[in-house]
């Protein structure tokens, strides 16, 4: 096995030689401050040249330029949107496979956005395309991977709760975990879902499952799930920790409800 590779604490003490490995797309980024230190416009022109798609490169460099703020985020999605309608015209379905199994995190992160945000899958299908994305073994893959159908999961909430509760299920914690946090009613980096915060008892479906889950990352986002719910129904997050503590007073229960309450006023 590979030992993983730590990561430098500041951008200025990324070694130089790592950096350019980034910026080419040869290995992944190893924590959060790489992830913020890859210039993506520099790993886009690499990428294009690599897979002889120069072309791809000045409509998509055109439409960061109009960005109103330039963010790792927003240029990670202008970037997956371009490659995705770019490839889409050119019926060049053959390059966009490449990019869903790329070395280069931040490219897999693109090839997020063309599963996102492609219009021509049905949602159902969207989400069964994502679920690789969400169990992808690095941290900002799986946080785009959500970020990338929050919109349609917003509009189709119904059809949503439902997939996603058999997601719960599943033996992969990242997987699990998505379900959960792809629903938050605030989340982060998002636009709110208006209807879970009004009725958070329709999440209620994904939730139950995973009140004692046995992995951290998936307790830490349920927990974060009713402390949004709390900022608007704060009685209904209450009682469903009151009744969850009845019901299956586990250490990993006890957790998620310490987070859940904690901005709630006594």
């Amino acid at each position: 096995m590979v030992e993983k590779r730590k990561g430098a604490r500041s951008i200025k003490d990324i070694p130089l030689d790592i950096l350019e490995q980034l910026n080419k797309g040869e290995i992944e980024t190893a924590n959060l401050t790489e992830w913020l230190a890859v210039d993506q416009k520099l790993l886009l022109e690499n990428l294009l040249q690599q897979n002889n798609r120069s072309e791809y490169l000045k409509p998509i460099l055109e439409n960061i330029g109009k960005l109103k703020k330039e963010t790792v985020n927003t240029v990670n999605e202008t970037i997956g949107i371009g490659l995705l309608n770019l490839a889409t015209n050119n019926k060049d379905e053959e390059f966009l496979l490449k990019l869903s199994t790329h070395p280069a995190d931040l490219v897999r992160c693109w090839a997020a956005y063309t599963i996102g945000r492609n219009n021509n899958l049905i949602f159902k299908e969207k989400l069964n395309k994502i679920q690789s994305f969400a169990s992808d073994t690095h941290f900002g893959v799986r946080e785009i991977c959500w970020m990338t159908v929050r919109p349609d999961i917003s509009k189709n909430l119904v059809e949503s709760v439902s997939i996603l509760s058999e997601w719960t299920h599943h033996d992969n914690e990242n997987v699990r975990r998505f379900a959960s946090e792809s629903t938050r009613p605030r989340g982060v980096w998002c636009e709110h879902i208006d209807a879970l915060k009004q009725n958070p008892g329709l999440g209620l479906e994904i939730l139950e499952p995973l009140r004692s889950d046995s992995s951290r990352y998936v307790q830490d986002s349920v927990g974060n799930w009713l402390n949004d719910a709390s900022k608007s129904q704060p009685e209904f997050v209450v009682e469903i920790c009151d009744e969850w503590l009845r019901e299956s007073p586990t250490k990993e229960t006890q957790y998620i409800v310490k987070k859940a309450l904690r901005t709630i006023k006594k």
